[in-house]
């Protein structure tokens, strides 16, 4: 199934998010830089894609890390999972944050994150007095166990 997200190139160099992929749940989203950008070791740097989202209504542009340049660099999203609503029009960015004890450079072009676009519900949240009652009830972290 394919969704429709116009995307609008900021800048001419900019470019599409692109799958890698028949398959790929996430495209890449490429770095806009006017040269390297060097990010320290426990440091975090907003870096530019150049491209802003349509995201459809009712829909979520989900930016998560792209896992070859988390496990090999160390380099992932500050926020872990970037959130773009339906109604932001502004330019996508990607705060990479370098867990790693390296310095490490993104130039411009680099594959940076992957973006999924996924439906999401809408909750209405209302107050109660009381929860209906489960198995696990209010066991929290690690109360169902090792395995």
């Amino acid at each position: 199934m394919t969704t429709p997200v116009s995307v609008k190139l900021l800048d001419p160099r900019a470019k599409l998010p692109a799958y890698g992929s028949a398959d790929a749940a996430g495209a890449d989203l490429y770095a806009l830089a006017d040269g390297p950008v060097e990010i320290a070791p426990g440091e975090s740097a907003l870096i530019r894609t150049g491209i802003a989202l349509a995201v459809p209504r009712g829909y979520v542009g989900l930016v998560y890390a792209r896992s070859g340049m988390a496990c090999k660099h160390g380099l992932a999203p500050a926020n872990k999972v970037g959130v773009i609503d339906a109604d932001y029009r502004g330019e996508v960015m990607v705060c990479l944050h370098n867990h790693g004890t390296q310095p490490q450079t993104v130039e411009d072009g680099d594959r940076i994150a992957q973006l999924v676009v996924a439906p999401y519900l809408t909750a209405q949240f209302q107050s109660v007095d009381e929860l209906d009652g489960t198995e696990r009830g209010c066991g929290g972290f690690g109360s169902t166990g090792r395995r």
